[in-house]
């Protein structure tokens, strides 16, 4: 059996977001068909409009999803139908080196479904990180799928599939953020503002935002921020100096993806202390440092991928987090919106209007 559904794609780079007829399939093997809640509009989905993940046209936007489990195909134990299920976009493979070695939320070999949705006229679509979520139906691998709890809010909890655990991750998981530690988060747009409340549910004492927009730090000081700088007035690296005791961060953040934050991240950032990159740069970026300066401040710098989450241990978590009032998605939740609405969505964000248009279907 076919099911014919609606969902939103992107022809070529720069077209419109347009509403589609789409072919999904039965789940085979180790696949699983979802019936989609919720679906955040991320900035990625945008960098697929605009061509910068690949060209691989046409795409099916859409991956910070929730959903119920419609069916499953053969040999599935993970989930069954009926279950609640936050959607990821790296099922493990449980058999690569980082795998072996323990560490499988590094896999090299995370898959997808190995079937193609379609176009009416058989066209094969490239689903959005390998999920397509701006749809009524997708087809997912079913390690894909993380079953969580029936109670919490379907367009909140869907946020933790992309840039809410990205920068929650990049604070917990890879800069390893400690109780009364201080941390700068450089870009505080979702992820950035994701990073902060990491942050501050790992128990850092003094988070600094700095943004270039005093709307995006007064926002952050609401979720958590103790401190912003506004570095279109003042010199980020040594206001955060000024704020840690003339000494940096323990851990900077760089949540934006541009050599000019990075070079502030790794200035301002304490001796032996961290620097986290979880903003996405373009292939054409470079970056110039002294080899002496990486050499003579120690500490490390690091790359965060997903915010180093293995999502069936932290998405359950978070969620728990969430449902005890120690971290607010709800704020993330700007607007509520149809599948219809994504191309304003993406306007939206571009003006920097929203911290997350959640589609809900």
């Amino acid at each position: 059996m076919v099911h014919k559904v609606q969902g939103v794609i992107v022809r070529e780079k720069n077209a419109p977001a347009t509403i589609e007829t789409i072919l999904v399939p039965e789940p085979g093997p180790g696949e699983a068909l979802v019936d989609i809640l919720t679906s955040g509009v991320c900035h990625t989905d945008l960098h697929y409009q605009q061509g910068g993940i690949s060209d691989d046209f046409p795409f099916l936007l859409g991956h910070e999803a929730t959903g119920i489990v419609n069916s499953v195909g053969p040999d599935v134990t993970e989930v069954k139908p009926g279950d609640r299920v936050i959607l990821n976009w790296r099922a493990v493979c449980g058999e690569c080196r980082a795998c072996a070695k323990g560490q499988p939320q590094y896999c090299f070999n995370t898959h997808n479904a190995t079937q193609k949705m379609t176009l009416e006229d058989g066209t094969e679509l490239s689903p959005a990180l390998g999920i397509g979520a701006f749809i009524e139906k997708t087809l997912v691998a079913a390690g894909q799928c993380t079953k969580v709890d029936d109670e919490s809010d379907a367009a909140a909890i869907g946020l933790l599939g992309c840039g809410i655990m990205a920068g929650i991750g990049a604070a917990i998981n890879t800069g390893e953020v400690k109780r009364g530690e201080s941390v700068a988060v450089i870009g505080c747009g979702g992820v950035g503002i994701a990073a902060i409340q990491g942050s501050q549910l790992a128990g850092a004492t003094t988070i600094i935002a700095v943004d270039i927009d005093q709307a995006k730090l007064d926002r952050a000081l609401e979720l958590g921020a103790t401190h912003a700088v506004n570095s279109r007035n003042e010199d980020p690296v040594e206001a955060i100096r000024a704020l840690t005791g003339g000494h940096g961060a323990d851990v900077v953040i760089e949540a934006v993806g541009r050599p000019e934050t990075y070079k502030q991240a790794f200035y301002a950032r304490d001796l032996a202390g961290r620097v986290v990159l979880v903003g996405v740069p373009t292939p054409e970026m470079m970056l110039e440092l002294p080899l002496l300066d990486i050499f003579g401040r120690g500490g490390s710098l690091k790359s965060s991928w997903y915010g180093d989450c293995l999502p069936s241990r932290d998405f359950p978590m978070l969620v728990e987090q969430y449902k005890l009032g120690r971290l607010n998605l709800d704020a993330f939740v700007s607007e509520r919106i149809g599948l219809g609405d994504v191309e304003a969505a993406f306007a939206k964000m571009h003006a920097g209007t929203v911290l997350r248009s959640v589609v809900e279907l």
